[in-house]
């Protein structure tokens, strides 16, 4: 017997139908190229929104067809995530920051038709004409009066185009498990690959992120998402915050401006954000240095990394705000846990509390995961035990565009067994709490045991006069593999390789003392703000450590 319920089905189209009824004057605000302080409402931006579905149309795009964006985080892009998968069109976030041979090959892989460019851009998008064979029409987002000369053929300008249109389209009904968004992962190792989200998946992931006990999101908050929209659809956060009627502040181009994050921060008091590791270490410093504070905000997310102990502690200690790490992959929407204090933890506080919030969280329902040992053993959820994390769930992806489905196959993320491999090194305490130790690719292995390149990259950061920290194994006559630090010294200060090597000393197990440190003046990062460790492995091939 079944129940006897409606079937209606979960479309983004629904979630900006709701809050257009329900917060229609909640506010948007914006940074943008042309404009340095936009604001419109909730209600404004679905009239905008249903005169861009017109405009798809009109450039001769349908059902199905995959609608490139290369823009920051601004409103704008927002009004083109609900009419484009509003519309039954899938919205593809492209990643301006990547090489521009593999901007090209995502965008032809897709077999984007129609491509969204933000002003700045558009040097990269001339630079790539030629390689494009299948793009039919570019929009550049802004008005007239900004329009760029270009030797590029089929451009026309946003705020043009929707001027011509009606602000009333019927949205189309279909199935929720219709394509609604792609994402291309990083593709620091071979070509990126797409991930392809559903309509269905998104809502389900919408509803958990919105849980207390995940990210939180309400009609009463300020949230300012500076984790791009170009990448795993911000985190779902467009999606989220507009369901809840949360008020949403875009930074645009300016995302790791300091001051302009502080300005819009207070002046429109922002109660949580959310950004890499990163991010926040710029927001703290330019915060100690200028001495201003950020009163309205209660919490910042962070995601992307493991955040460094350092981090948790200056938020709480001098700014009254909490740190909330969240672990997920563009493989899972991109939500797999949070962190929260259980009831049962109330008690804690001090170095036993910190220690507890440095973890990535408990998991968020709708996820199920695992720890397993090279034998695929499932292992206990103890604190102790560590090893390869797995996940599954109805958000968390099956295949990726144009290759294999059939889990096991060559090119599926999907393993025989139903789980998906996260590529991460997990602990799960007796409480849920589960805390990467690694990447499985980054685990430095020293003679029989393991050596977790993020407790020494932690370590080292809680040194008053480090800014940055990545480790890497290197090869070793003896122990196949030993830990090579590499370090940012913070300007203006005297760090010694000595001083800080006595200071690991104390602070890690003598197996994850690095065997040397080397100082530069930057670490090469990933398109999306993580460090990166290919670089890094690929700078010191032919390194050796002395005798």
């Amino acid at each position: 017997m079944q129940g006897l319920m409606m079937n209606s089905q979960l479309l983004i189209s629904g979630i900006l139908q709701f809050a257009e009824r329900n917060y229609p004057n909640q506010e948007i605000v914006s940074v943008t190229a042309d404009n340095p302080y936009h604001r419109y409402t909730y209600k404004d931006c679905f009239k905008r929104t249903r005169q861009l579905a017109n405009v798809l149309a009109t450039l001769g795009a349908t059902f199905g067809d995959r609608i490139g964006t290369l823009a920051w985080n601004d409103y704008r892009h927002l009004e083109l995530y609900y009419a484009v998968s509003g519309s039954g069109m899938i919205c593809h976030t492209i990643n301006p920051k990547l090489y521009p041979e593999q901007i090209a090959y995502i965008i032809n892989h897709a077999h984007d038709k129609v491509l969204f460019v933000d002003l700045l851009v558009m040097p990269l998008i001339e630079k790539l004409q030629e390689h494009l064979s299948q793009v039919e029409s570019i929009v550049v987002m802004t008005d007239q009066a900004h329009m760029p000369q270009t030797s590029l053929t089929n451009v026309f300008c946003y705020e043009t185009l929707l001027a011509g249109e009606p602000d009333t389209f019927s949205w189309p009904d279909f199935s929720e498990n219709t394509a609604s968004s792609m994402c291309y992962t990083s593709g620091t190792t071979g070509h990126p690959k797409g991930v392809l989200y559903s309509h269905r998946s998104t809502l389900l992931h919408s509803f958990a992120s919105a849980l207390p006990d995940c990210l939180g999101s309400s009609s009463t908050e300020v949230c300012m998402p500076i984790v791009p929209m170009f990448h795993v659809n911000a985190w779902g956060l467009p999606y989220t915050n507009v369901m809840t009627g949360t008020k949403l502040v875009f930074p645009g181009p300016k995302m790791i401006d300091p001051t302009v994050l502080h300005t819009l921060i207070t002046k429109e008091n922002v109660t949580c954000s959310a950004g890499v590791p990163t991010i926040w270490m710029v927001l703290l410093d330019y915060l100690d240095k200028s001495g201003l504070k950020v009163p309205s905000l209660n919490r910042v997310i962070s995601g992307g990394a493991a955040c460094p102990r350092s981090i948790v502690e200056r938020f709480e200690r001098d700014y009254d705000t909490a740190l909330v790490q969240a672990w997920g992959m563009t493989e899972t929407s991109p939500l797999g846990t949070a962190f929260h204090i259980k009831g049962t933890n109330r008690d804690l506080e001090g170095e036993a509390l910190t220690d507890l919030k440095c973890k990535q969280g408990r998991g968020v329902f709708g996820v199920e995961m695992k720890i397993v040992d090279e034998n695929n053993q499932e292992l206990p959820w103890d604190g102790e035990a560590f090893g390869a994390l797995k996940v599954r769930g109805p958000w968390v992806c099956s295949g990726y565009y144009g290759m294999s489905h059939t889990p096991g196959a060559e090119g599926c993320p999907v393993e025989e067994d139903g789980w998906m491999n996260t590529g991460d090194v997990a602990t799960i305490d007796a409480e849920g709490y589960m805390q990467i130790t690694d990447r499985t690719k980054d685990v430095i292995k020293s003679g029989g045991e393991w050596v977790s390149s993020i407790d020494i990259e932690n370590a080292a950061v809680t040194h008053p006069k480090v800014a940055e920290a990545a480790a890497i194994g290197r090869y070793h006559p003896k122990w196949t593999e030993r830990p090579l630090l590499v370090v940012v010294p913070r300007p203006d200060t005297d760090l010694s390789k000595d001083e800080l090597m006595d200071y690991l000393k104390a602070k890690l197990p003598k197996v994850s003392v690095p065997d040397d440190i080397q100082f530069q003046e930057q670490i090469p990062h990933t398109a999306t703000g993580k460090i990166n460790k290919l670089g890094l492995r690929k700078q010191y091939e032919n390194y050796q450590f002395s005798e």
